[in-house]
């Protein structure tokens, strides 16, 4: 039963089960959307954790790779219900989203050649690129507050768009700059943590000695061990039967569960390498359908994973026919993006809870976030050119990696599209959902008229 606590009551089980599934459901507008979501229910109206408890764990999840959104919940459901606690509130951020997302990668695998349907994702793709805009404007306010930052933005940029770097290196590298900084003195890579507790109904409870928050090496390497086998078990049955996408699925997506780093946009252009240049999953603008999909269902943005995954399943199903083999690419992606997360806080928590203020890890967050900057405005180009340009040539010259458009197969309507998208979300603040339909539903239109 529910207890009460200084800063408010301590929710029982079935109670803190029915706020998760509620902020699941809610769990729209990204990483920024989200995590204003719980803070609101979570801090202001329930009371249930703290405010510096709340920005503790925010500010360690975000050091993690993965969906911070995602990893944000279960940490408070491990905080006030231990376990089981993280289990049911990670799993259930992410559950209707992928049942949502399921139903319109079906749609769009089975029908894109619909001329509804075309047109639908037709003006939805440009919207994607205002989506973007606002995402660089809001992370670089936040992440570039000072030349170092500045200059750690660009290193990535320029590493990414003009040399190919490989993604997980530009985190790497961003990282150690990062710590080395911090352990420097550097006062740009030093910033000011508070206390933790403040009177949430977590807080009391935790504060009055709560064993599960006190590192346990045993315990650890038994969620360790779990969690792996859980991770790795389709995996390796996959390779093993050796039939469609399955193995590479599998493969691939764990990969990436270990170097997501910076939330959704900051992978994306990497996914989108992989899944379109060396796979052939997918085709150039599809990244950006799965992308506007995953902007208009609750959960986290990194549920893209689980279109590219239904459509590689999709196409290459082995025996099991397209539809099965649709199901389980999805579900296998899903699977290995999102079990790493709960390994992650379940068996690292208490040793985040040990880490509050180690100032090297925050010089090391400071570090990648910019970083992320130049990969998100990387992210921006690729996908304007393959958005607004119907014809777009790789060159190389020498190291250099050009991406050359050809200004004849500019799109007039989609740069329309763009730019209206863009003002309606940067000046007249129109909602992203909003948008998104807006620019769907003027696609439709004018395909239905072209078609006609």
């Amino acid at each position: 039963m529910a207890v009460e606590s200084g800063g408010g009551r301590h929710p029982s089980f079935a109670e803190a089960v029915r706020v998760w599934l509620k902020i699941g459901l809610l769990s729209f507008g990204g990483p920024a959307g989200q995590i204003a979501t719980m803070h609101r229910i979570l801090v202001e109206e329930k009371r249930w954790v703290g405010e510096t408890r709340f920005l503790h764990a925010l500010n360690f999840c975000m050091l993690l790779p993965g969906p911070e959104a995602q990893q944000l919940a279960t940490y408070i459901g491990w905080l006030l219900h231990r376990g089981v606690g993280g289990l049911v509130a990670g799993t259930l951020f992410v559950l209707p989203g992928f049942l949502v997302m399921l139903g319109l990668a079906a749609l769009y695998a089975g029908f894109q050649q619909v001329p509804l349907v075309d047109g639908l994702f037709y003006g939805i793709k440009p919207a994607v690129l205002a989506v973007v805009v606002e995402a660089l404007l809001r992370i670089g306010r936040r992440a570039l507050k000072g030349r170092e930052f500045l200059w750690i933005a660009a290193a990535a940029f320029v590493g990414i768009f003009f040399f190919a770097v490989p993604f997980p290196l530009i985190v790497l590298s961003a990282g150690i700059v990062g710590l080395l900084a911090a352990r420097a003195g550097h006062p740009a890579f030093l910033p000011r943590l508070g206390p933790v507790g403040d009177g949430g109904a977590a807080d009391r409870v935790l504060d009055d000695g709560a064993d599960h928050i006190r590192p346990n090496l045993r315990r650890s390497l038994t969620v360790v061990a779990v969690c792996l086998a859980l991770w790795w078990t389709p995996v390796v049955a996959a390779l093993a039967w050796g039939q469609g996408s399955f193995g590479a699925i599998g493969l691939f997506f764990s990969k990436l569960s270990v170097v997501t780093f910076g939330g959704a946009y900051a992978v994306l252009a990497y996914v989108a390498q992989e899944a379109v240049d060396i796979h052939g999953w997918l085709r150039p603008g599809e990244m950006l359908d799965g992308l506007g999909l995953a902007e208009t269902t609750p959960g986290p943005l990194i549920l893209v994973n689980q279109f590219v995954g239904f459509l590689a399943g999709f196409r290459d199903s082995g025996p099991l026919g397209q539809w099965p083999g649709a199901v389980l690419g999805a579900v296998l992606a899903v699977w290995v993006t999102f079990v790493p997360c709960f390994l992650w806080i379940l068996a690292g928590a208490p040793y985040v809870e040990a880490l509050r203020g180690n100032r090297a890890l925050a010089g090391g967050l400071a570090a990648i976030t910019a970083a992320v900057v130049g990969v998100v405005l990387n992210l921006g180009l690729w996908f304007a050119l393959h958005v607004l340009f119907g014809r777009v040539s790789e060159t190389r010259l020498g190291p250099l990696h050009l991406s050359i458009p050809d200004p004849a197969s500019l799109d007039p309507m989609a740069l329309a599209l763009a730019a209206a998208a863009i003002i309606a979300m940067l000046r007249l603040r129109m909602g992203m959902i909003a948008t998104l339909a807006a620019c769907g539903g003027v696609g439709v239109a004018w395909r239905l008229l072209f078609l006609a």
